[in-house]
């Protein structure tokens, strides 16, 4: 990934923060046929080994666990909001003359080694911690959990998935977010983003303004 040093993120627990809010991640290996790309939820075990591990399962049917082994590179790559930004939002376009359009984002790459876990025991831990975790996120009054369902439809659709272990070897933070732009075209960027909807965006442009970066 290109990395201008202003758009580096090194906090690792920004990076977390990421992988936790938004953990659809694209799972990408270089199998037998070439790369491969998977969207997976992953879940974050943030105090396991020195920069945590993410857990995932796939399903039985998905060549991918059959196509990797033990140990195998892989790349995880997260996204957080993003928007495109126009030049007419900065007021300097009007003075100089001299802008073109851009995309901010916030992006994580996290790179480890993969292990399969074709384990019952460990597939349902997984599965019942992404769904506890992302239930509540729906802000139902009674969130779905895995005992809504009787026991032997849920043993029969856990064995139909395979369970994915990846320990944090390494993460790249990109938060391209105007840090080279001119602070009152920055501010004026993340207003008219936020006047728009993308709030999140908008909010991560003035909160990288305030961290100095």
């Amino acid at each position: 990934m290109y990395l201008p040093e202003y758009f580096e993120e090194r906090r690792e627990e920004e990076l977390h923060r990421v992988i936790r809010e938004y953990p659809l991640g694209v799972l990408v290996l270089n199998g037998p046929n070439g790369l491969n790309a998977n969207h997976l939820p992953f879940e974050l075990s943030q105090d396991d080994g020195k920069r945590g591990r993410l857990l995932a399962h796939v399903a039985r049917n998905n060549p991918l666990w059959q196509e990797t082994k033990d140990g195998d590179e892989v790349l995880v790559i997260f996204r957080a909001a993003n928007a495109y930004i126009s030049p007419n939002w900065y007021p300097s376009k009007h003075q100089f003359h001299r802008q073109v359009p851009t995309w901010n984002y916030q992006a994580v790459h996290a790179h480890g080694k993969i292990k399969i876990r074709d384990d019952e025991r460990f597939v349902r831990g997984v599965v019942a911690r992404l769904t506890r975790v992302n239930e509540a996120r729906t802000g139902s009054d009674k969130p779905w959990k895995m005992t809504d369902s009787s026991k032997e439809y849920i043993d029969q659709m856990l064995t139909s998935i395979v369970g994915i272990e990846i320990e944090i070897a390494k993460m790249i933070g990109k938060w391209k977010l105007s840090q080279n732009r001119e602070e009152r075209d920055r501010i004026n960027a993340a207003e008219e983003l936020r006047k728009r909807g993308e709030q999140i965006t908008s909010a991560a442009m003035l909160a990288a303004l305030d961290n100095g970066s």
